[in-house]
């Protein structure tokens, strides 16, 4: 909970009992292994879920199974507030990698919305901002081509890991396989795997077993065409009427 807390905490001004009352949410924590599902889509939704540590992804797959990753989620990211008011989920949520992943009863998030209003606040921003996130990456299947694409995911899973401390900004680690790449940037596994070594070709990007290193930062995120105002980093308000 005390990841949770941090992550709402960028996105509204909580006061101390506004903390305590997160960090006092009732939890069960599972340790879940890769390729686990965290949420399924067409089941039932009864707890909202919360990162502890390692990395999860959103998908939907095709009639014919063909799966497109739609977000990647990193620690203190809460993995189910879209379902905190809808009763069927209507995507999955799968671990990237292994991780423990703590499940809040949905009604306890429900009490604490409803009761108050700066957590309330800062679960509405949070919402808010996976939906800029959305848009952003239908900009990117859409309009920017392959080489383009790759470096947008690489710069916005770089820059939220360091936003929030959880990488060395000289060796990053990147959990994705070439495969999961290609899902998330609508290309074949092999077109994936030509982009990650044009990229590495002229040294945008340094891959070493799991890990990535960036030389030059500002020429990746000019040809990612990168601008993280849709990540809303700075996030956090405080308004007279709440």
């Amino acid at each position: 909970m005390g990841l949770l807390l941090r992550n709402l905490k960028q996105r509204a001004i909580l006061c101390e009992e506004d903390q305590q009352a997160v960090l006092d949410l009732p939890v069960v924590i599972k340790a879940l292994s890769a390729n686990d599902y965290v949420i399924r889509e067409g089941e039932d939704v009864d707890c909202c879920e919360v990162l502890v540590s390692g990395f999860a992804f959103r998908q939907l797959l095709t009639g014919d199974g063909q799966r497109q990753i739609l977000a990647i989620h990193i620690p203190g990211d809460a993995l189910d507030f879209q379902n905190l008011f809808l009763d069927v989920a209507d995507h999955s949520v799968q671990m990237l990698t292994a991780g423990p992943v703590a499940f809040v009863p949905r009604a306890a998030i429900q009490r604490l919305f409803h009761k108050r209003s700066r957590f309330a606040q800062a679960v509405f921003i949070n919402v808010l901002v996976d939906a800029a996130i959305f848009r952003e990456w239908v900009l990117n299947l859409g309009r920017r081509d392959a080489r383009s694409r790759m470096a947008h995911i690489i710069c916005e899973f770089m820059l939220r890991c360091e936003m929030m401390q959880f990488n060395d900004p000289d060796n990053r680690d990147l959990p994705m396989t070439q495969e999961q790449l290609a899902d998330a940037t609508g290309l074949s596994a092999v077109h994936a795997n030509r982009v990650l070594r044009d990229l590495a070709s002229e040294n945008l990007i340094q891959p070493h077993r799991g890990h990535i290193s960036i030389p030059d930062w500002r020429k990746l995120r000019a040809i990612a065409d990168f601008n993280e105002r849709y990540l809303h980093l700075s996030q956090q308000t405080l308004s007279n009427d709440i």
